[in-house]
C-alpha cells in the first residue's frame, strides 16, 4: 500500500514557478514508476511527466523544456518543477505511482495560472 500526498500548488502569474511535491509512504517507493498527472474542469486527466525507479523520465510534448520531473528516493519523495508556467497549464496536479500500472493516487494539488 502507498499514500501519496501532494502539495506546493497555488496561484502564480504566466512565466512564474512553482514546485510540486508529492510525498510518499511505504517501504517500497523507489520500485514504482512515479508520475505527475493534471486535469483541468472539463478536460479529461493527462499525463504531465514520469520517472521511472531507474530515473528515465518522459514528458509530455506540451510541457518539455519548461517542466523537470525528479525523486529522491531516501525522502520518498517526487518532485515536479514548473518554469515558465502559461495559463493553460492551469488544472489540479496529481501523483501517481504505478509498477506499471498507476495504481496509488494522491488528492491532487491545485495549479492556477493568471494570465
Amino acid at each position: 500500500q502507498v499514500q501519496l500526498v501532494e502539495s506546493g500548488g497555488g496561484l502564480v502569474q504566466a512565466g512564474g514557478s512553482l514546485r510540486l511535491s508529492c510525498a510518499a509512504s511505504g517501504r517500497t517507493f523507489s520500485s514504482y514508476t512515479m508520475a505527475w498527472f493534471r486535469q483541468a474542469p472539463g478536460k479529461q486527466r493527462e499525463l504531465v511527466a514520469a520517472i521511472t525507479s531507474g530515473g528515465s523520465t518522459n514528458y509530455a510534448d506540451s510541457v518539455k523544456g519548461r517542466f523537470t520531473i525528479s525523486r529522491d528516493n531516501a525522502k520518498n519523495t517526487v518532485y515536479l518543477q514548473m518554469n515558465s508556467l502559461k495559463p493553460e497549464s492551469t488544472a489540479r496536479y496529481y501523483c501517481g505511482a504505478g509498477r506499471p500500472v498507476y495504481t496509488y493516487w494522491g488528492l491532487g494539488t491545485q495549479v492556477t495560472v493568471s494570465s
